[in-house]
Parts: C-alpha cells; structure tokens; sequence
C-alpha cells in the first residue's frame, strides 16, 4: 500500500510546477520571435514557429497563447494547423521552392559527401512531407 499524499508534499509539488510557467511563456515569446522573422524573411518558415509557440504559451499561460491566436495572420494559420486543414496549395509550392534552393545552394558548402547525402535526404524528406503528408487547403 502506498501512503497518502500529505498536504505538504502536495503543496512542494505545485511549488515546483509554478517555475516551469514563466520558462514555457519566455519560450514562446522566443519562438514568436523565429515566427515574425519568418513572415519578413524570404525561405524562413514561420508558421512552424507559431505553432510551436501557441503550445509553449498554452502550457506557460493561455492568456498569451488566445493573444496570439488573436493575430490576424498568425491565428489563423495556426488554427488551420491546428484543425488539420493544411497548406493552401500556393503556400506548398512556395515551401518546395524553398526547400530545393536552400539545400542547392548550401550543399557546396558540406566538405564531406556523407553529409552532402544526409543534407539532400533531409531535403527530400521535407519535400516529401509537405506535398504528400500535409493537406491541401482549398
């Protein structure tokens, strides 16, 4: 038989559950950050970082995670995530572009072949994920 929790232990195990929040909400204001750097920067993704952050703001504090979903840009995309309804078809097209430039133009810049191949399949794979896994919205 186990012995019954006293209030005392309970009470250190919220103790220890309350420094975690503001490290979830620092996290997300960080992840924001990666987010608008994608809406500005051209190849940099942004929705990822998003959706990231409204998980970590949902696990720190749901007040920053319905702020962000506020955004109009930005809650909107994570809600189509959210609710599985995946890229418009425009969006993909612009991810694959950028896929396949990136690793172009940085595969010169691995010195070992082993890499070069390793940096290609991961290429693939994220084209491969993109059109084939992830939905087309219409």
């Amino acid at each position: 038989m186990t012995p019954p929790i006293s209030s005392t232990s309970a009470g250190q195990g919220q103790a220890q559950a309350r420094p975690v929040k503001p490290l979830w909400v620092a996290l997300g204001f960080v992840l924001c950050a990666f987010g608008f750097l994608g809406l500005v920067l051209p190849g940099f993704p942004g929705t990822v970082w998003f959706v990231l952050a409204a998980a970590s703001f949902a696990r720190g504090d749901p007040r920053w995670e319905a702020w962000l979903l506020s955004r109009p840009v930005v809650g909107q995309l994570v809600s189509d995530y959210r609710e599985g309804r995946g890229m418009p078809l425009r969006a993909k097209w612009f991810a694959c572009i950028c896929i396949v430039v990136a690793v172009s133009f940085s595969l010169g810049r691995i010195p070992v072949l082993v890499g070069q191949v390793g940096w290609v399949l991961v290429g693939l794979f994220g084209l491969y994920y993109i059109s084939l896994r992830v939905p087309t919205k219409r």
